[in-house]
């Protein structure tokens, strides 16, 4: 989260948070990966691991592989779900999103990158990450707006176990 510059570090991981819960309410698939633990980017907020418990502890682990599609294990763990849509985010926009997104788009996904869940550490790496998205078919999008284009009802039993998380997590932020 110490990479996090464009926005404030908490409002990001607040939206991640919102964002890995929601998928629980629908029984989709959840991937979660990392990159060296032990070095630089440190561990996973230790939020999300208690929110996502399961697949935390499942996660990949990548040793160094800049692009998580790159990575064989990431790859295959997503393969995995049988699923073709997408919704991805990631500590760096400008690293860690930038690259598996686009490689997705390549091989044949629809993949929706959830920008206030990421972040950057500075605007410029921000912009041309988003840019650079945008033409190569990715989907640039908010936690809310995924929230919600998930729920499609909120008066569904989805949508009311969805409805607090969204006035919780993130209808709160002081900071767009």
């Amino acid at each position: 989260m110490q990479l996090i510059k464009n926005q404030m570090p908490d409002i990001s991981l607040r939206n991640a948070i919102a964002l890995a819960k929601a998928p629980l309410a629908f029984d989709m698939p959840i991937v979660l990966t990392s990159s060296q633990e032990d070095d630089l980017q440190g561990p996973s907020a230790e939020s999300l691991q208690h929110v996502l418990p399961k697949h935390f502890a499942e996660r990949v682990k990548r040793v160094g592989v800049v692009n998580a599609w790159a990575d064989p294990h990431s790859k295959k763990a997503v393969e995995t779900t049988r699923r073709s849509q997408l919704i991805v985010s990631a500590v760096t926009t400008d690293i860690c999103l930038v690259f598996p997104a686009i490689s997705a788009v390549e091989d044949g996904y629809e993949v929706q990158a959830v920008l206030d869940a990421s972040g950057s550490s500075s605007e410029i790496r921000e912009e041309t990450s988003r840019r650079r998205m945008d033409r190569a078919g990715v989907w640039l999008t908010s936690t809310n707006t995924t929230i919600a284009e998930l729920v499609q009802d909120w008066s569904s039993a989805e949508g009311q176990k969805q409805m607090p998380l969204m006035m919780a997590d993130v209808a709160r932020h002081p900071v767009d």
